[in-house]
């Protein structure tokens, strides 16, 4: 298993450095600069702006520099935000984020789990179809259209919940959770069907069944853990697309997280706060893709066994 580990770490290093330098020079030949408004700016005080920053540097040394600094765990300071960097503007808003992204994978596992177990116990039937079909709307419905319906209806038309904010008010996260998570609720509800239906047919389950057991206790006790392991592997990746992908929904309901940041960081061409988020999240990403493969792996005990006696 730990060879596993180290071998997984050891493929995330190249990823992470084509995502740096990808971003770096994309970032750089984008029209504009962090400098550029429509306030006319004195020459010599963008000199000195782009001396403070490095950017009077050749691009190859910028990139250098911009290495040595990550090295040493620097993203560097925010152009568009004196006196701050982008360290601790990344850690202000990632709470708020990560509080975001949970309530999401909640409502994801708890309405996918279920849709999915329900549709595999009468698979090609009204409850296999209904399910899987409405699993299939959230796929297809983007969270920038899913949003502004919630909002309309729920805020608008019926005043249930509030449409904006973020702990200020009861109940304004649950338009929010709702919108990220109903997509991945509906990849987790074909994941369970297909994980169950594969574990529903194998012999130790028609063995549990033949000797009387009642079926939930035949899918609770010793289906669900063998059912749930594509469930597993997908959370990684799953929580890591959360954070990455709050933003629009951040937006849309003015929650003050990453989002903000990364959207204005973009309109501003702010180099280093772009560059900062998007190590970040990769980061993550590569993490919660580790986190998945080891749980999955630990859940099967054949893989388990091939990884232990290889890690000898």
């Amino acid at each position: 298993m730990l060879r596993f580990i180290i071998s997984r770490l050891l493929q995330a290093i190249p990823v992470i450095f084509i995502v740096i330098t990808a971003t770096f020079f994309l970032v750089r030949a984008a029209p504009g600069g962090p400098f550029d408004a429509e306030k006319v700016v004195l020459p010599e005080v963008k000199r000195a702006l782009e001396a403070q920053y490095k950017l009077d540097l050749p691009l190859h040394e910028q990139y250098f520099a911009y290495l040595s600094d990550l090295a040493q765990g620097e993203l560097g300071p925010s152009f568009k935000y004196p006196g701050r960097s982008v360290n601790e503007i990344l850690f202000s808003g990632l709470p708020v984020t990560a509080e975001l992204g949970f309530y999401a994978l909640l409502i994801a596992l708890i309405i996918g789990v279920t849709a999915g177990v329900l549709a595999s116990l009468k698979p090609n039937t009204r409850q296999d179809y209904i399910p899987m079909s409405l699993a299939m709307l959230g796929i297809c419905m983007p969270s920038f259209l899913l949003g502004p319906l919630l909002v309309l209806v729920f805020g608008i038309y019926l005043e249930w919940l509030p449409i904006s904010g973020w702990g200020s008010i009861p109940g304004d996260k649950i338009l929010p959770s709702i919108t990220l998570g109903a997509a991945y609720a509906a990849y987790v509800a074909r994941l369970s069907r297909a994980g169950m239906l594969e574990i529903l047919s194998q012999d130790y389950i028609r063995t549990a069944r033949a000797k009387g057991l009642p079926e939930w206790q035949v899918v609770g006790k010793h289906a669900l853990r063998g059912g749930l392991i594509p469930v597993i592997a997908f959370l990684g990746p799953a929580f890591a697309g959360l954070l990455a992908g709050s933003f629009v929904v951040e937006t849309i309901f003015q929650i003050p997280g990453l989002g903000r940041f990364y959207v204005q960081a973009a309109f501003n061409r702010d180099y280093t706060m772009i560059l900062g988020t998007t190590v970040f999240l990769s980061s993550l990403i590569v993490l919660f893709n580790l986190v998945s493969d080891v749980a999955a792996a630990w859940l099967n005990p054949r893989l388990r066994s091939q990884l232990s006696g290889g890690g000898q």
